[in-house]
């Protein structure tokens, strides 16, 4: 009998594990890596025959041994399967419609999003950062909020919607480091920051390197030349994306507004999974308020062209999409627009961008802040104060909350420190400025609370 050690119950595992378990030729063991399983968690896995081991278990030789294991992972023993292909193995012959599976360093969540007005009438099921939701034309219903996106909440997802009766026409996934090789077409939106990863023995553009399982593949195009372009069979399958250059989807004449930008959209020799080839160039418009938000415009109409979609399809989705909630979200408070960015994962470059767009559409307050421990990657705080620093001093800076107070102290040049958001944004609003942009570690859930 094959044995089967499922090691890090903290990205998915036991959700991994549990399905295993229900292979009759097989005994599962689960390595609770972290040390994060709590006692429910741990008492459903033994209900379910599944054995937890640790690091000693490894100590000896074990006879017909599978390890399966996150990509980011470093352990001395070899690894069959990584989370990912893990997902795939469970779940290959039980999803009989098309999928397109999303990863990236950023923009991950809104160009799921923009694929979902895409879809919408083709009742997509949708796994992202925002929560795993039901579309059926017009109404979304959303199950669960602010899921993880490991590898194995694809299976929770897929779970969800058989439960609930819910036939969906096609799957939108969004997934962490690379793709499960489910998908009909996979998007790598970027590599905006190569981050270390297994303990810095790999980065993350070797994890998200899983996205090529896919059939087809859509990849921002610097990011597939710095790091994949050598590989033949790469490039075979990959429609490259770019707002200028010579990617397969470009951009020409655009015009950026707060609400909604027009633009020309520029497609040469786009392949298809029919094996078609798409050549067009075509007006469009959406709410893409910066060059980066564009960018993810273009990840999502790639990935709806190179799955069969026709003109009118991507141009009516596009026209639909206003935004989400918190990422790039405008509120009016009087005479002040709020734009809102809140984001578990925000970092230096999204940072960066986000100041740079909205200091081109007038003068600006920065509200910068957020919490520790949102995700396991943490901001780099001091390349984030020299950049800080750099900034003119007609940008207003008001820091808050956990990240801001330890900002605080690393600066020299003009701020306000407010313990409280509300308070902050309170302020921010009451200094006379047209623009007010909100930069915020945190989930979105957890600011609506407050």
């Amino acid at each position: 009998m094959k044995t089967i050690l499922v090691v890090d119950l903290t990205h998915g595992g036991s959700v991994i594990a549990l399905e295993l378990s229900k292979k009759k030729d097989a005994r599962v063991l689960a390595w609770d890596l972290y040390k994060t399983l709590d006692g429910e968690d741990e008492d459903n896995l033994k209900t379910n025959g599944i054995e937890l081991v640790d690091e000693d278990f490894l100590s000896e030789p074990v006879d017909d041994l599978m390890v399966i294991a996150p990509v980011h992972s470093k352990l001395t023993v070899p690894v069959e399967l990584t989370h990912h292909q893990a997902v795939r193995l469970i779940l290959k012959n039980e999803i009989d419609v098309p999928i397109i599976e999303v990863t990236g360093v950023k923009g991950k969540s809104s160009t799921v999003a923009i694929l979902k007005e895409i879809y919408r009438h083709d009742n997509p099921l949708i796994l992202s950062s925002l929560g795993v939701e039901l579309v059926e034309g017009e109404k979304t219903t959303l199950l669960l909020k602010d899921i993880s996106i490991t590898p194995a909440s694809i299976i929770t997802a897929w779970k969800m919607a058989l439960k609930n009766e819910f036939q969906p026409g096609i799957c939108i996934f969004e997934t962490s480091l690379g793709g499960t090789g489910l998908a009909e077409v996979g998007v790598l939106t970027n590599l905006a920051e190569d981050y270390p990863i297994a303990r810095n023995s790999k980065r993350a553009s070797h994890a998200k390197k899983q996205i090529f399982q896919s059939k087809k593949v859509v990849c921002h195009l610097k990011s597939f030349n710095s790091s994949y372009s050598s590989i033949k069979d790469f490039k075979d399958k990959t429609n490259t994306f770019f707002l200028e250059d010579e990617a397969n989807i470009t951009t020409s004449g655009v015009e950026y507004g707060i609400k909604e930008t027009s633009f020309t959209l520029e497609i040469k020799n786009l392949k298809t999974i029919g094996g078609e080839l798409v050549n067009t160039s075509t007006r469009m418009k959406t709410f893409a308020p910066g060059p980066y938000h564009l960018e993810n415009v273009l990840a999502a109409v790639g990935a709806a062209f190179t799955m069969g979609a026709s003109e009118d399809d991507v141009r009516t989705g596009l026209e639909g999409f206003k935004g989400i909630r918190g990422r790039s979200s405008i509120q009016e408070s009087g005479k002040v627009r709020i734009v809102q960015e809140v984001n578990p994962g925000i970092n230096l470059t999204a940072i960066k961008k986000s100041v740079a767009m909205m200091a081109s559409y007038g003068d600006l307050v920065l509200v910068l802040g957020g919490q520790y421990g949102v995700t396991c990657e943490e901001i780099d705080e001091k390349s984030l104060a020299v950049f800080l620093e750099g900034l003119t001093e007609d940008i207003t800076l008001i820091l808050t909350d956990e990240l801001g107070k330890s900002l605080d102290g690393k600066l020299k040049r003009a701020r306000v420190y407010v313990n409280y958001l509300e308070d902050a944004l309170d302020l921010a609003t009451e200094l006379g400025v047209a623009n007010v942009l909100l930069i915020y570690r945190s989930h979105f859930a957890s600011v609506e609370k407050r």
